[in-house]
């Protein structure tokens, strides 16, 4: 099946006015707050101190409540029949929404908390449809799944870590926007191939209440998606990666990281540099992927652009990379062998990259410095 093909089966017309539903509601929201942002401003607004902000003016970062509420109003117009899977993942998501709103407006939420409200919609979500990873193909664990216990944790575990890993991407203007955008588009194109309709119909309404968003926050970045916003995206991502694998025997679990390899790779590499620095897990740095990318090669080739555009750009250049993931996945994602090669090698391809950037070089040496800003 062509990429023209899945597009043409994704985009029948039930799906398609739902999810213009979503995406007018989500753009016309983000841009309501926007205009109004000296109503709300005192509550919304993310102030320029701090050592992962890189915008020169206070700016909103309540971008997740134009997102959940394009999906409420989609989930209103969608066919009768995704109503309730689309619903569940509404309820479900409250809790890594409401938790990361109340840290956007309140600056006191720790990260721990919001881990753990992450997981906890991956418990509601459980328990409402009661889908859980019964299999990884991977020796062993699959077995260990078996046990309805151990699923059940292994799948909020599952589900926090993809939540929090779009969180640590969101750093440039359209990144984690476009980096989502074409994962669900990614999910939808495999569910389209084996057949799922309703599956491809909900990654399709997701990525146009994301694609909404996208147009108000890039390229000017008059709102972020802020922590509410990217851990619900997280969340929904990952709740719709669990029912591609649970729904279809046939799609490989490495198929679905494939597609979440960037900001997978990302929050993993993270951790294991911060503990290299002797630094806790949560604490922030300028040393991320994207922000390394800027500094290496956008503010050197677009030197005579403004800090905001070159903020644009490296959020579209690195939320872009998505696509190849994309295209990898739909591939191989029914060769559970295929699927595991590929998602170790674009997993190693972003280490070299990222050495490369931070050393000059393709490998690692004991005297790598982590706080170098050559």
């Amino acid at each position: 099946m062509t990429l023209a093909q899945a597009l043409t089966g994704i985009f029948n017309s039930p799906t398609l006015d739902a999810a213009i539903w979503g995406l007018v509601t989500s753009w016309g929201a983000c841009l309501m707050l926007v205009l109004t942002k000296r109503w709300h401003g005192a509550l919304s607004m993310d102030f320029t101190d701090g050592i992962q902000k890189f915008h020169s003016s206070p700016t909103p970062r309540v971008g997740g409540l134009p997102i959940v509420l394009g999906v409420l109003v989609a989930w209103w117009q969608a066919p009768t029949e995704w109503k309730e899977p689309l619903f569940v993942l509404f309820v479900a998501g409250m809790p890594a929404f409401t938790f990361g709103l109340a840290e956007d407006i309140t600056k006191r939420v720790g990260v721990s908390q919001r881990l753990l409200a992450t997981m906890a919609s991956g418990l509601l979500a459980w328990w409402l449809s009661d889908y859980s990873l019964s299999r990884v193909d991977v020796l062993g664990v699959d077995w260990l799944l078996n046990f309805t216990t151990i699923s059940v944790i292994f799948t909020a575990f599952a589900i926090g870590g993809v939540a929090n890993s779009i969180n640590i991407i969101d750093g440039f203007n359209g990144l984690a926007s476009t980096s989502s955008f074409l994962a669900f588009i990614g999910f939808g194109m495999i569910a389209y191939q084996v057949n799922d309709a309703m599956l491809a119909g909900m990654s399709l309404i997701l990525a146009s209440c994301v694609w909404g968003f996208f147009w108000i926050n890039w390229p000017l970045g008059k709102i972020f998606l802020g922590d509410g916003g990217s851990y619900f995206i997280g969340f929904s991502l990952a709740w719709i990666a669990v029912l591609l694998i649970e729904r279809n025997s046939t799609v490989s679990p490495f198929a679905a990281l494939i597609i979440c390899v960037h900001p997978v790779t990302e929050v993993i590499f993270s951790i294991y540099r911060r503990r290299v620095k002797q630094a806790h897990p949560g604490h922030p740095d300028r040393l991320h992927f994207h922000s390394l990318v800027k500094r290496r090669y956008i503010a050197r080739w677009f030197s005579h652009l403004s800090m905001q555009s070159k903020n644009s750009i490296t959020g579209l250049l690195v939320g872009g990379m998505t696509i190849t993931a994309v295209i990898v996945a739909n591939i191989v994602y029914e060769s559970t062998l295929m699927s595991a090669i590929c998602f170790i090698g674009l997993g190693v391809g972003y280490i070299l990259l990222y050495l490369r950037m931070i050393r000059h070089r393709w490998i690692i040496t004991k005297k790598t410095n982590w706080h170098t800003d050559k």
